[in-house]
């Protein structure tokens, strides 16, 4: 739905984000059982780090998703606008 405020009332497809942080956490987490028996220091840290980010992003998108569709940060935000009965096609 376009209502032509989207920069403020943008959000972020979350349980998206929450199945690509769980497929990147597992494929990091199996790099670096990998390359860490393997004996590749280099790419063990790397996907060490790939992992941390991961794992970060899993803790924000969860945080997120369970402080609800309708939560406001701040007096400065305004409130969402409610969703009128699903897509509309707009005519030219």
């Amino acid at each position: 739905m376009r209502t032509g405020n989207e920069p403020s009332t943008a959000r972020s497809p979350l349980r998206m984000r929450l199945w690509l942080s769980l497929w990147g956490m597992i494929w990091a987490a199996l790099g670096l059982a990998a390359f860490v028996a393997t004996g590749r220091v280099g790419w063990a840290t790397a996907c060490g780090v790939l992992l941390v980010v991961t794992v970060t992003d899993l803790c924000f998108v969860v945080r997120h998703l369970r402080q609800g569709p309708r939560y406001q940060p701040g007096r400065d935000v305004p409130p969402y606008e409610p969703d009128r009965g699903g897509r509309t096609r707009y005519r030219r």
